[in-house]
């Protein structure tokens, strides 16, 4: 049995409005769950591919900046 969580995850969230989404970005940061983990990679892929390379460049710097 294979279980895609990848499309769980986007199933889940589906349809939601910026609100929505940022109370599941917001809930899943602020529970430190590491089972969070994954489902804020998939909005982040998200994110990415539909990201210009101007919004990537800076989500890249503002990565490195919060790691020093």
């Amino acid at each position: 049995m294979s279980f895609n969580l990848r499309a769980a995850v986007l199933q889940n969230v589906s349809g939601n409005n910026e609100e929505q989404v940022e109370a599941t970005i917001q809930d899943a940061v602020e529970s430190g769950e590491e089972k969070m983990l994954p489902g804020l990679g998939v909005l982040f892929e998200v994110f990415w591919k539909h990201a210009s390379d101007n919004e990537k460049d800076q989500v890249i710097r503002d990565i490195a900046d919060g790691l020093q």
